[in-house]
């Protein structure tokens, strides 16, 4: 299908490998061939799925006059912290404004956030669940008294222009099924914002691929992200008239989300600990362990037979792993 793009800026290191998990594969999968699209390989301190879509959000920003950016996100909000790494390669002012109560210490993606040279808002949650849409608003007109224009991007880059950087990682991901003679999968990934879902989504049915796309929710609910994806996918359309129709059909693996955002069980972190002695192959406890955990828990449940590869989309995340390291001596 004919696609063109708009401007992006090289920012990740792509393409990334799919790895397949011979390990894994022989004790969890079940007769299941166990893949990982390993994007927490996208670059060093700007690794992550975020980065594909930052890719996008930031050539958006400067060729439209932008010199700051604003974002919003968990006081460990990867997003966040590669969105200031952005800002700091691009010469654009990046200004956080983070969920919770400023920490006495600073550590994981919180601390690389300050070393980069973000500014840093921190907001009670309530405050924060209440007024982020105000916030956003002053922020922007108090640069625009200094001057500046500031671009607001939402959580977690989430939006018509964040979607292409999945759109255009199911490039890539053609390319891996045919060299490794994979003619049907089931993608998973994990799903906080919804944007990597959206993009996927769209990615798979744009470019024909013989795959169906799974979103394993970290927070909130099946209903709430099918509005959701489908609201990027929207947004995707209206600001970009003429790209191609496709079916959009959210699928969302709901029941893992646990206690709540950025809370894991201890049956994530050992499971956590068992995929990095196993494979080599580190998670995190707010997204990817927990979507992994629920990937095995449906396979052993039996939703994907029939299909004989299982490909996880590593989103990153391996900075959280630290301010959560008291869950591995439970």
């Amino acid at each position: 299908m004919e696609l063109s793009y708009p401007r992006r800026i090289d920012l990740a290191r792509v393409p990334t490998p799919l790895q397949y998990l011979e390990r894994a594969s022989k004790q969890w999968g079940g007769g299941h061939r166990l893949w990982v699209k390993r994007d927490d390989l996208t670059g060093c301190t700007l690794s992550g799925n975020k980065v594909r879509k930052l890719e996008f959000i930031t050539a958006h920003a400067l060729d439209n006059g932008y010199d700051t950016l604003i974002t919003c996100g968990g006081l460990q909000s990867n997003h966040c912290r590669a969105t200031a790494f952005a800002g700091a390669q691009l010469g654009l002012k990046v200004h956080l404004l983070l969920r919770g109560d400023a920490p006495e210490d600073r550590e994981g993606n919180l601390l690389l956030d300050h070393l980069a040279g973000a500014t840093v808002s921190c907001y009670p949650k309530r405050q924060y669940v209440a007024e982020i849409d105000s916030l956003f608003e002053h922020w922007q007109r108090h640069y625009a008294g200094l001057g500046r224009r500031a671009l607001a991007i939402p959580t977690g880059g989430s939006d018509g222009i964040g979607a292409w950087g999945y759109i255009a990682a199911c490039e890539e991901l053609g390319a891996d099924f045919a060299a490794n003679d994979i003619r049907q999968a089931h993608v998973i990934t994990a799903s906080g914002s919804g944007g990597t879902q959206a993009g996927l989504t769209l990615g798979v049915a744009l470019h024909q691929l013989p795959a169906t796309v799974w979103g394993v929710n970290v927070c909130d609910d099946e209903a709430y992200f099918i509005e959701k994806i489908t609201a990027d996918a929207l947004d995707w359309r209206e600001r970009y008239p003429g790209v191609p129709e496709v079916e959009v059909r959210p699928r969302v693996i709901d029941g893992y989300v646990g206690q709540g955002y950025g809370i894991a069980d201890a049956g994530v972190f050992r499971l956590i600990s068992e995929l990095a002695a196993l494979e080599g192959l580190v998670l995190d406890p707010v997204y990817t362990g927990k979507a992994f955990s629920g990937m095995l828990a449906e396979l052993a449940a039996g939703r994907f037979e029939g299909c004989r590869d299982i490909v996880f989309v590593h989103t990153g995340g391996i900075f959280g792993v630290f301010p959560q390291r008291s869950g591995f001596s439970r």
